[in-house]
């Protein structure tokens, strides 16, 4: 299988290339309040909003620096508890792929990891990875382990970076400005006038 790796403070991570969409140059986050703070912001791709993902801030509580090397990846966001795309049943793969999207039969939603060092690819076996005999409840995106002549390389499981609750921020259904949009209906903080009706 083919990996893209990147590196955070000198050790190796890996991501499955068939879970990218696109490899971007670093360019401008712009910054939202309220999220978490391995939630950088969002980016425009092709005139739509990308939430993105501080890896170094999510795995080391430190913000990504601006390097050479620095790539913004975009990868489809898979929900929890789909299948794995290589195994499982045709109606499986359907489901999950209906579960990225929203359900809604729209194009996969995106998410763009913010990752150092991710200039290189690498060639491993899916069987050459390995549990790392140490539970990361908190970090259930760090998955199995493999070794090479270079150290160790983990593979990151895009599926778990977000919980349930951060996705919920990142794609409200519906969105949160839908309400506010239909005639009729007030803004948070609006205020009516004594005696008129909306």
């Amino acid at each position: 299988m083919l990996f893209l790796v990147f590196e955070l403070d000198g050790e190796r991570y890996a991501l499955d290339a068939r879970e990218i969409v696109r490899v971007l140059p670093l360019q401008p986050v712009r910054a939202f309040a309220g999220t978490p703070p391995y939630i950088s912001g969002v980016i425009d791709h092709e005139g739509a909003p990308v939430p993105v993902v501080d890896m170094a801030m999510l795995a080391l509580g430190r913000p990504a620096r601006a390097l050479m090397s620095t790539r913004l990846v975009l990868v489809n966001d898979q929900a929890p508890g789909a299948l794995d795309m290589t195994r499982g049943t045709p109606e499986g793969t359907t489901a999950a792929m209906a579960a990225a999207s929203g359900g809604h039969g729209a194009r996969p939603r995106c998410i763009a990891l913010l990752l150092e060092c991710a200039t290189r690819t690498q060639t491993l076996a899916p069987e050459a990875f390995a549990d790392g005999g140490i539970a990361t409840p908190e970090a259930r995106w760090l998955g199995p382990v493999a070794s090479d002549a270079h150290g160790f390389v983990q593979w990151v499981k895009v599926g778990q970076l977000l919980d349930e609750r951060v996705r919920a921020l990142l794609f409200p259904d519906p969105p949160t400005w839908r309400d506010s949009a239909v005639p009729g209906n007030a803004m948070p903080g609006d205020s009516i006038p004594a005696g008129r009706t909306p």
